[in-house]
């Protein structure tokens, strides 16, 4: 879900009992994967964003069985080159 000024994606994913250090977690530019561990059971998801993110500057928390993913959209590139139109 978007932030109020539509900036940031967030992303909540609940892990019950599972270990912070249980949890793999891997951001692209369109998606993210995540590994989770608990005793025998492991979950494995991957799933895509609405959206190009910067998922270098992604920031996740994990309290109570909720991961918390917090990611900036990539901003739009807005470089041109004007060309110059010939006569012909």
């Amino acid at each position: 879900m978007p932030d109020d000024r539509h900036e940031n994606l967030y992303i909540e994913v609940e892990l019950p009992g599972v270990d912070r250090e249980d949890i793999f977690l891997t951001m692209h530019a369109d998606s993210f994967m995540i590994k989770a561990k608990k005793e025998n059971m492991e979950y494995s998801g991957s799933y895509t964003v609405c959206c190009p993110i910067e998922y270098e500057k992604a920031r996740a928390k994990y309290k109570n069985g909720l991961l918390t993913i917090n990611v900036p959209y990539k901003k739009p590139v807005m470089k041109g080159k004007s060309i110059s139109i010939e006569e012909t």
